[in-house]
């Protein structure tokens, strides 16, 4: 279990991580959310003890991770797939870090067949691909076969293949009883892959919540209508107070009035409709509706 105590981290005046509380459970992948900006990744650096809190704490089953001397038995981290000597094989880096946390160096072995790198275990880490990278990464996340992991964009560079693999693999870790923590842009994985979510913006929590609630949250449910009107039905769809896009030719995207109201109106206004289907809030609808005011960079912003 992984918890937050009013965590903050400072850098002079500007706060990237502002007062956390939260809790990460074991038995469930946590999906770890917000724009870029908003402190993901300091987060996770201090939950790794990479870097010193401001104030406020943050420990894994009840100690600061730096307390626990072969660590890699307790927590296992991917933070960045990048940071490892190319120089080195696969087998000869996790060779290594078993060694120096007096894990079993048949572990090696065994974390290369979980990720399918053992045909090119003994290549240099620097002629790997990205995707490759990643699977070294969560193998190096595996070797003390901890109870507690995280990952930090995880999906990075890998292909549907392994997209898949990694979704199974959470699952997996989730029902042994372990504690997974995911930090990831890719809305639909986690929409797929996690069960709860922690939501922060501008380094404040702005949800700690299961999945479905979080989705659940999002209140702009939109209205796909096809019509050979469109410029006609929009106009009094207008005029009731409807937020109208056209998308195609004959298409429209309605906020602001239900299916059974337009359907209304256009019967009113004898309007032929074609389609008229609701269109419920996803997860990425949710997100980005309540992250809207914590977004630091917009694209076209011209602050």
């Amino acid at each position: 279990m992984i918890e937050a105590n009013e965590l903050t981290k400072r850098y002079g005046s500007t706060a990237a991580v502002n007062g956390l509380t939260f809790t990460v459970r074991p038995g469930h992948v946590t999906g770890f959310l917000g724009p870029n900006g908003a402190g993901k990744s300091t987060t996770l650096r201090m939950i790794l003890g990479l870097n010193d809190p401001t104030s406020g704490t943050v420990t894994v089953d009840g100690r600061s991770f730096r307390d626990r001397p072969r660590g890699l038995r307790h927590v296992g981290g991917l933070l960045d797939a990048a940071d490892v000597h190319g120089g080195r094989s696969a087998r000869a880096h996790l060779t290594l870090l078993a060694r120096s946390n007096r894990l079993p160096v048949s572990r090696v072995a065994d974390v290369l067949e979980e990720v399918g790198l053992t045909e090119v275990a003994r290549r240099r880490i620097g002629g790997y691909s990205l995707g490759m990278k990643q699977r070294l990464g969560i193998a190096t996340a595996l070797l003390g076969d901890p109870p507690v992991l995280l990952f930090d964009e995880p999906l990075n560079g890998l292909d549907p293949e392994g997209v898949m693999w990694v979704r199974r693999l959470f699952r997996r870790l989730a029902a042994e009883g372990r504690t997974v923590f995911v930090s990831s842009h890719l809305m639909s994985e986690m929409e797929n892959t996690a069960d709860h979510l922690v939501v922060i913006g501008r380094g404040e929590l702005i949800a700690d919540e299961p999945l479905a609630a979080f989705s659940a949250r999002g209140t702009r449910l939109s209205v796909t209508v096809r019509t050979p009107d469109p410029a006609g039905l929009a106009a009094v769809l207008i005029s009731e107070g409807a937020a109208v896009e056209r998308d195609e030719p004959e298409t429209l995207t309605v906020t602001g009035l239900s299916s059974d109201r337009i359907g209304e109106i256009a019967f009113e206004h004898r309007v032929l409709l074609r389609e008229l289907a609701t269109r419920t809030a996803s997860l990425e609808d949710a997100f980005m509706e309540l992250t809207a005011d914590s977004v630091e960079y917009l694209a076209g912003d011209r602050r």
